[in-house]
């Protein structure tokens, strides 16, 4: 099911914005995948933009998997993964995201023979540029590809450590099926000590999707979960949840592509039952709309209000890995555009 675009409002297009799940291999759109196509020497199998776009007709997670781990195969150079990240910190500066924690995904590129050290500077660079520029900060945070082995998850980890400076945390992504995650519960005990946050994919209605929620909250210890809407199957999830204060970070577009719908109802009774949902864009250039279209998409099938979207902000600045300065800086900015905006 896909959902058609939604205007967005002039409220939500002014008001500040902390997005806490978007993959940066997600935001490669057409235009830049066949540029960087062009300048690396390699032939695309489509005719044109159009044609690339057209090929994203995926109706689950295995479906869309496929096309976005084809659509990397772009990603060479440092330069290439420089223009990626400025990209999308010039469209995210553009709707008000004030700062983004962003995935990245080094298996995916160290197992086709692009350096770790290649990808993470390209990443970098251009996230300090575009803070220089701009303003926006924007975060890595390093995902493992849960249908590798926990071998080559640690080996990447031990791999990523002369570059902590750089990268607040570590997730889970990738197709979940077989993969629980618990298979990575040494990678991840190695990891909190090493001082990183965590989080973990818990897929939109994936077999055992409360099991691994479970699994995330009980077993792992992480410090918020990406996706999560499941937890609302299990009361007792949600009191867990609830209770340490975990964010679910919720993506409505992307759930409308890979699965029965946005999941307006389920954002909805998290908000009312006070947990820490968000609002985000996963994989904008697949699933498209960035972080506005996403909020713009949900405001009336969720009945959000002017105060609702506001409050979903305040969850993610609250749930983010943010230094107190950033988060203080972001929360005065967003309480004063609320009393705007209400006046």
């Amino acid at each position: 099911m896909t959902t058609a675009p939604a205007a967005v409002d002039a409220f939500i297009a002014g008001l500040p914005k902390c997005e806490l799940h978007l993959h940066i291999e997600g935001t490669l759109e057409p235009g830049l995948k066949f540029a960087l196509a062009q300048r690396n020497g390699i032939e695309l199998p489509y005719a044109d933009e159009a044609a690339l776009r057209a090929a994203y007709d995926f109706h689950d997670l295995p479906g869309f998997l496929s096309v976005y781990y084809e659509g990397m195969t772009v990603l060479r150079t440092e330069q290439d993964f420089y223009d990626l990240a400025a990209a999308y910190a010039a469209k995210a500066h553009s709707q008000n995201v004030r700062y983004a924690e962003i995935f990245f995904d080094p298996q995916a590129h160290t197992a086709r023979g692009v350096a770790f050290d290649t990808v993470v500077r390209g990443l970098t660079r251009a996230l300090d540029d575009a803070e220089r520029a701009t303003g926006f900060r924007g975060r890595l945070v390093m995902c493992f590809l849960r249908d590798f082995q926990a071998e080559f998850a640690m080996a990447t980890l031990v791999q990523a450590l002369p570059y902590k400076e750089w990268i607040s945390g570590v997730g889970l992504d990738s197709d979940e099926a077989g993969n629980p995650p618990v298979k990575f519960r040494e990678v991840f005990a190695r990891a909190r000590a090493e001082g990183f946050r965590l989080t973990m994919h818990c897929d939109v209605d994936q077999k055992n999707s409360t099991e691994h929620i479970r699994q995330v909250v009980e077993e792992i210890g992480v410090d918020r979960i990406d996706h999560g809407v499941n937890a609302l199957e299990d009361p007792s999830l949600i009191e867990r949840i609830r209770e340490r204060g975990l964010g679910l970070t919720v993506c409505p577009i992307s759930n409308a592509h890979v699965t029965d719908g946005m999941k307006a109802a389920e954002i909805r009774a998290l908000l009312d039952q006070d947990v820490k949902v968000t609002v985000n864009s996963d994989d904008p250039a697949y699933f498209p709309g960035y972080v506005a279209e996403n909020l713009a998409a949900l405001r009336e099938p969720a009945c959000l209000s002017d105060a609702d979207l506001v409050r979903l902000q305040r969850n993610a600045i609250e749930i983010s890995w943010a230094s107190p300065a950033v988060r203080e800086e972001f929360l005065a900015e967003l309480t004063a555009y609320a009393e705007r905006g209400t006046a």
